[in-house]
């Protein structure tokens, strides 16, 4: 499977997050704005990807190696990015299609 753009993964997560918020009848302004929050945060995991990437898990610090911040900063990102999946009541969902199921 051929790897896909950053730019093209978010629009895509974007458009099953908005289509899940239409099939559960959830609408106001407020909830569409928590998914852009959503997605502002997950721009913000991929640059801490990024930097752990780039830097390791250990970077020099005064006194010798230390943890790599990014990674702390990571783990808080990633568990706000599930709490507002969470409270608007939406999932991650899958891309590939289980053909399977019209098998009955």
């Amino acid at each position: 499977m051929a790897k896909v753009s950053r730019a093209t993964l978010r629009k895509r997560i974007e458009k099953d997050l908005s289509s899940q918020l239409k099939e559960k009848w959830i609408t106001g302004n407020h909830y569409t704005d928590m998914v852009q929050d959503y997605l502002a945060l997950w721009d913000i995991k991929n640059k801490l990807i990024d930097d752990i990437q780039e830097k390791g898990i250990k970077v020099a610090g005064m006194h010798g190696p230390k943890s790599n911040p990014a990674i702390n900063d990571l783990n808080k990102t990633n568990g706000q990015m599930l709490k507002i999946l969470s409270e608007i009541g939406l999932k991650a969902t899958s891309d590939q299609k289980d053909d399977d199921d019209d098998d009955f």
